[in-house]
């Protein structure tokens, strides 16, 4: 009897068709789940119900994933649920963790290492070569590389394969072909793997040991497979030859998801799943407890028009929330200040600023937005680089905090102990400027708050380090504090209380070099996620033109067609004074504004059009030489010290150095002048114009007395 009520216990809570995702304890089973829809619920209930009645022991099972923190998230869930020793591992780490074991037996000697990255190895196979290659080159060819092995295409057949595949290689195939050899010859000469190798390996020592795959196989009798859709033919070759003829797996996946075809992924294990196993029991989770209604109704109005059989029609269950916002502006500098402005705006509403996400195609989208937050004052993490826990501060706090709790007493407060700890390598009571100080620093903080958080929860030192280096394993960092600017494939298996999806243009969304009907429709799909991201807030905006008085030739996405119901916001941008519409008269004065602006932004000194964002701002060429008063230029970076210092915030919050600079070089006097200099709006001629311009007119007075 104890044991019906702890399953119920285990199925409490669950929709209908999570409940029978939860109950389909014996293979082959196909979830197909919607974004939003609960898929990690479904399936951790599912183990967990499966064990607790004896279907399967705990130690039998094995969840595939594709990232080390959604690994780390299900082992914590299966934990809470009360079946903690349950395998979770990414293919790679399940694959490793075999082929170290048996390699000594089966092969004899050490067991090869583990290269990180394949850009070192490549580049020393260009200079065997005599090809030197820059490190875009060397990134482009390392994905040229890594499609090939997981497709299972070796060098002498990349040229054709990669034709047929309409691929187009960054370089010459032919030279690809000689610096994928060359790569896989030192490779093996130096006892190294990658990540493709380590699948490759372990499926051929399980093939020609069969004594390894009985062993592997007694182990492992029960498969649950998430993210399904993203599978690549070597991953499909393993989960097979783990499998060996058995089909008590479980797969779970969305196909409308599908946004990693140019890594070798494909859909059509998943979509092919039923015809495979013909005894499938399919399920499909629709119910999306993330998004509002409105957000909800704008991606089922994306797929409407995908060209796919695999529809699926979300069903919101959430309260109301606001309408999307569409937004057009005149160029990315004037998008980027708006996107700000309203991210600014949420966050004096009471979004935390780590809830909210801006998404681009591509990463160089980011810098101008990365300018745009900084003049703002609002913090930003990018989303793509270097993993928290890798970080050379991240990895120095873990190594000092260690050796203190060995020397730890039982009475030291965990986080006074920890806050000395850190304030000795760089943790202040205010943060300092942008760039680099500014990212060490966030990253710092980041463990302080943590370790205040456990602590109210009675964790002491070495629980504290504990949890570090559990965190550490599940790639699971803490929250750090800032809105995230992230690429739409970087967001994948995210989400945030607000979004904002920029640069949603034809040539960007879909991507220029999306040609075929399929990639078209990958890019629609890719969309389809960004917008999935948003719980609640959604802003989708596009620019016309690049830069400031460019040529505005640029025009909102195709899959955006019909999608905006009512016309989209006008922002023109605010160095030409232009206001949001209001009517008929908004929309005469608008033109009037367009027409005046005739040309781009030129060198005040040489004449060339300037692209850059810093340039634009002093109104030359970052080599032209500058005529400026130095004695102005230094009282107006001590008066933004004293500003700073004041308000409590980093300097780059009242004005960034090229604000300054361009500041210096055309001595505005009057509101009119200090406002024509770019990144400077009512807002901040509000807060410091009098005491800017009362320097500058300062400065002018000295120079007539010379």
């Amino acid at each position: 009897m104890e044991l019906d009520v702890d399953l119920d216990d285990v199925l409490a809570g669950l929709d209908p068709e999570q409940r029978a995702v939860a109950e389909a304890v014996r293979g082959p089973v196909c979830v197909l789940a919607g974004a939003g829809t609960g898929k990690t619920r479904a399936i951790t209930h599912r183990i967990a119900y499966a064990v607790r009645s004896g279907v399967v022991e705990a130690q039998s099972v094995l969840a595939v994933t594709f990232t080390t923190r959604a690994a780390g998230e299900l082992r914590q869930r299966l934990r809470r649920l009360g079946t903690p020793g349950v395998q979770a591992r990414t293919f790679h780490a399940a694959a490793l963790r075999q082929l170290t074991y048996f390699w000594p037996r089966v092969i004899g000697g050490d067991p090869p290492s583990v290269i990180e990255s394949k850009l070192p190895l490549l580049a020393d196979a260009g200079r065997s070569l005599r090809r030197n290659l820059d490190r875009s080159e060397l990134r482009d060819v390392a994905s040229e590389i890594e499609w090939a092995k997981a497709t299972q295409i070796g060098p002498e057949d990349y040229a054709q394969a990669a034709a047929k595949a309409g691929r187009t290689p960054p370089i010459p195939a032919e030279e690809v072909f000689r610096l994928y050899d060359a790569y896989e010859r030192l490779r093996r000469e130096r006892h190294l793997v990658d990540f493709e190798t380590i699948l490759e390996l372990t499926a051929a020592v399980m093939t020609e040991h069969r004594e390894v795959a009985a062993e592997i196989r007694r182990q492992y009798r029960y498969f649950v497979v998430d993210e399904y859709q993203d599978v690549n033919p070597l991953q499909k070759l393993l989960l097979d030859t783990w499998l060996g003829g058995r089909d008590d797996l479980c797969v779970v996946g969305d196909p409308n998801q599908t946004i990693y075809s140019f890594t070798g992924a494909t859909p059509r294990y998943l979509t092919n799943f039923p015809v495979e196993h013909p005894d499938t029991a399919l399920i499909r989770l629709v119910r999306d407890y993330r998004s509002t209604p409105q957000v909800v109704s704008l991606a089922n109005r994306v797929l409407d028009r995908a060209r796919t059989p695999h529809k699926m029609t979300l069903v919101a269950q959430r309260p109301d929330g606001p309408e999307p916002v569409f937004t057009e502006y005149d160029d990315e500098v004037a998008e980027a200040q708006g996107v700000a402005r309203a991210a600014a705006g949420l966050i004096r509403s009471g979004v935390p600023s780590r809830e909210i996400a801006v998404l681009f195609r591509v990463n160089a989208q980011s810098e101008v937005y990365e300018q745009a937050f900084t003049e703002a004052g609002i913090p930003y993490l990018l989303r793509g680089a270097d993993r928290f826990f890798e970080r050379p501060e991240v990895r120095q706090a873990v190594v000092l905090l260690r050796g203190a709790a060995r020397s730890a007493s039982a009475g030291d407060d965990l986080v006074s102990t920890a806050h000395g700890v850190l304030s000795g390598i760089g943790l202040t009571a205010q943060p300092p400027g942008g760039g680099r100080a500014r990212e060490k620093w966030e990253s710092l903080k980041a463990l302080a708050d943590l370790a205040e958080e456990l602590a109210t929860g009675g964790a002491d030192l070495p629980g504290f380090v504990a949890e570090l280096e559990r965190r550490a394993a599940e790639q699971h960092a803490p929250a750090v504090e800032g809105v995230t600017l992230a690429s739409l494939h970087a967001a994948k298996g995210l989400e945030w209380d607000a979004v904002f999806l920029a640069g949603v243009t034809d040539g960007m969304l879909p991507i220029v070099y999306a040609e075929t009907p399929e990639q078209i429709e990958e890019e629609r799909r890719l969309l389809y996620v960004g917008i999935t991201r948003a719980r609640v807030h959604l802003g989708v905006s596009w620019a016309l033109a690049r830069s400031p008085g460019g040529r505005r030739s640029r025009r909102p996405s195709r899959f955006l067609d019909g999608l905006m119901g009512r016309a989209a916001a006008r922002v023109p941008s605010p160095e030409r004074g232009g206001r949001g519409g209001d009517g008929g008269r908004g929309e005469h004065r608008e033109r009037r504004e367009r027409r005046t602006v005739a040309a781009p932004v030129s060198c005040r000194v040489c004449a060339k059009t300037l692209m850059a964002a810093a340039e634009q701002k002093l109104g030359r060429c970052a080599t032209c030489p500058a005529d400026y008063d130095e004695g102005l230029l230094e009282a107006l970076r001590s008066w933004r010290a004293g500003a700073a210092k004041e308000a409590k915030v980093p300097t780059y919050v009242v004005f960034t150095d090229v604000t300054l600079q361009a500041i210096a070089e055309r001595a505005p006097l009057s509101e009119r002048d200090l406002m024509a200099i770019p990144g400077i709006g009512r807002v901040k001629l509000d807060r410091y114009g009098e005491a800017v311009l009362r320097l500058c007119r300062a400065a002018g007075n000295q120079t007539e007395d010379l």
